[in-house]
């Protein structure tokens, strides 16, 4: 645990501060031994996190999807209140919320008893201003068990994630079993093409990806501004054709792509309004 306790984690678990190098939860918490859990990941900015309703959220339906019981917002905000106050004000980083499947048998199956909550928060350095991505080979099941949950069973995008990063890249883009573009492994994408005139297209929820939150943000803000954002089906090839592609998270905001793959882009004059857009939006309200 020396590298979470170098990067000064601030962490909370079950109602007891606890140091990020210490042990905090038992070997047989069912997040441990098969990852059953779910969470949330929020932008810190000055101490404060971003559209942490908006999360909480989404947090309740990634629970009642993997069939855990309802998520205790009171505790989870308790525990926020508490990690958020046991250091200086955070200028800018990640708060994240995760609950496990709480103690449990070593397979698959459940027990009836209570969850895990846990909340850490870290700095962390700003993103870059733009970064390649590459495609890779593995897919996204948009018809899996957990399709458009968030949860902690993030083996395969550890694997892409890495994949990308040997490939000097900074994110991997999945495809869905039906070929089509799908997600990133943290990230939403989307994509102005030539024939399209500034219309900015994204994948729908049924291709399998995640409903971030800041493509939801990006999705209400950008068409509110005269914006013209579809989601649509749209073939992975797109990639090998867009003016103009840019990503989406909750760390990143609006993240411009200057290459994929091989295929070197300039970022657009599409992306930087709509980095513009959130940017003002986001200022006026931390909790939108």
């Amino acid at each position: 645990m020396s590298g979470a306790a170098d990067m000064k984690v601030n962490a909370w678990v079950d109602g007891r501060l606890v140091s990020a190098s210490e042990p905090s939860l038992t070997v047989v918490d069912h997040g441990v031994t098969v990852g059953d859990g779910v969470f949330e990941t929020t932008k810190l900015v000055d101490g404060h996190p971003f559209a942490l309703t908006r999360h909480l959220a989404r947090l309740d339906l990634s629970a009642a999807g993997l069939g855990l019981p309802p998520v205790d917002h009171d505790r989870i905000r308790d525990g926020i209140k508490v990690v958020l106050g046991a250091a200086e004000p955070i200028a800018f980083g990640r708060l994240r919320i995760t609950l496990t499947g709480g103690i449990g048998p070593l397979g698959s199956d459940r027990s009836d008893g209570d969850l895990t909550y846990i909340v850490t928060s870290v700095a962390q350095s700003r993103p870059a201003a733009s970064g390649k991505i590459t495609v890779v080979p593995w897919t996204r099941n948009e018809r899996g068990a957990t399709a458009g949950l968030k949860t902690t069973s993030y083996a395969e995008n550890v694997v892409a994630l890495a994949a990308a990063k040997k490939a000097g890249a900074m994110e991997a883009v999945f495809a869905n079993t039906r070929g089509e573009l799908c997600e990133c492994t943290g990230s939403n994408v989307f994509v102005v093409l030539p024939e399209m005139d500034g219309v900015v297209l994204t994948p729908p929820g049924d291709s399998g990806l995640l409903r971030g939150i800041t493509r939801g943000l990006v999705l209400e803000w950008g068409r509110e501004a005269g914006v013209e954002i579809r989601e649509e089906t749209l073939p992975l090839d797109v990639l090998r054709t867009a003016d103009e592609v840019f990503l989406t998270s909750s760390i990143k905001d609006i993240f411009p792509v200057h290459a994929v793959d091989d295929r070197e882009l300039t970022p657009g004059p599409v992306t930087a309004r709509l980095a513009q857009i959130f940017t003002a939006r986001a200022a006026e309200d931390l909790d939108p």
